[in-house]
């Protein structure tokens, strides 16, 4: 019989909690192994293994929810392979198939069911896929052998106070991601390069920083870890860059836009636009939408605001429960993007 858990899921944290169980499956001479569990919350590495010395490694991030139903439902798990493959191209890393990523996820899933939080509980269970190049290297090279793991956590809201809104704070000092460099890649790298920047704006009181291009300095990339939108005339507006992580989130909030009756554009944005938006925001996995208060940018005394009184805008307001009640079952799956654990 299992042991009952004593969470308190209204007031988890967005941090990594034990659970039961983790998958594994391991590349060697060329081939994808079968898939493993573990309860084993360590990994087993050699000391000159690739992802160690030369970065070798790239990850996702997606969550589980449980409905009214009490079904438990995954989000665009396929988009989230897709992703995974098109950086493991960008690094020369072994490519997991589509199955076989999905096959995994679901497995975790159920192996940790109990830990998915209630239905309405503001709590999800996040889901760590993460690939790794585990062969010894000193020489600058591919490594010749991998491994795929994930891991699940329960979580409660990114930002403390969930959907509320956020200041940001432009910064010039730091740059995320290089112009034809990992920027369009889940890779750890692009967040070690943005920890600075994120303590820097911690440090002044900001939600996270903000990125401008690191070749011009002079159009919007990203919003800390996450990806940036704006919304006037009826338009979802959105960055165009290569430096930007191409956001399932950001995708599917376009695509429901559209659903709205709103025009979509994703194209460069100068700093300069940002006066003239009536809403504003950071949207990813982890937040789903984080409504922006108002941008910094202290280097030319501006302040760009977009909602006061901690209350966000009626369109980032529509988008944020309408992805949200796809997924949780509380409205049609039109596009296909949910899978239901069996």
């Amino acid at each position: 019989m299992e042991k009952k858990l004593d969470i308190d899921w209204a007031n988890l944290s967005f941090g990594f909690m034990p659970t039961d169980y983790n998958v594994r499956i391991y590349n060697r001479q060329g081939e994808w192994g079968k898939l493993e569990v573990s309860s084993s919350q360590t990994i087993n590495l050699h000391m000159a293994a690739t992802c160690l010395h030369y970065g070798q490694e790239c990850f996702e991030g997606m969550k589980a929810f449980r409905g009214k139903d009490g079904q438990i439902r995954i989000f665009r798990a396929e988009d989230n392979a897709k992703r995974m493959q098109d950086t493991c191209k960008g690094l020369l890393m072994a490519e997991l198939p589509t199955d076989r990523f999905v096959d995994a996820i679901e497995n975790v899933v159920k192996l940790n069911e109990r830990f998915v939080p209630p239905y309405e509980s503001g709590a999800s269970l996040y889901i760590r896929p993460l690939l790794i190049g585990t062969g010894p290297q000193v020489g600058v090279k591919p490594s010749d052998e991998y491994m795929f793991i994930v891991f699940v956590t329960p979580v409660g809201p990114y930002f403390k106070g969930g959907f509320s809104t956020n200041p940001y704070v432009i910064t010039r000092q730091y740059d995320r991601a290089a112009p034809l460099g990992t920027g369009c890649f889940k890779v750890g790298g692009n967040y070690a390069a943005s920890l600075r920047a994120s303590s820097w704006a911690h440090e002044r009181g900001y939600a996270a920083e903000f990125y401008l291009d690191a070749r011009e300095k002079k159009y919007i990339d990203e919003c800390g870890a996450a990806n940036f939108f704006g919304i006037k005339d009826n338009t979802y507006i959105t960055p165009k860059s290569d430096s930007i992580l191409p956001s399932i989130t950001n995708r599917s909030l376009m695509q429901l836009a559209e659903d709205m009756g709103l025009k979509v554009e994703r194209r460069p944005i100068p700093e300069e636009e940002l006066a003239t938006f009536d809403e504003a925001g950071a949207c990813g996995t982890a937040a789903v939408i984080s409504p922006i208060s108002f941008i910094d940018d202290p280097e030319k005394d501006k302040k760009y605001e977009f909602f006061k009184q901690g209350a966000a805008g009626s369109i980032s307001e529509k988008l944020y429960h309408a992805l949200r009640a796809i997924q949780y079952g509380d409205a049609p799956d039109t596009h296909q993007w949910v899978k239901t654990i069996k």
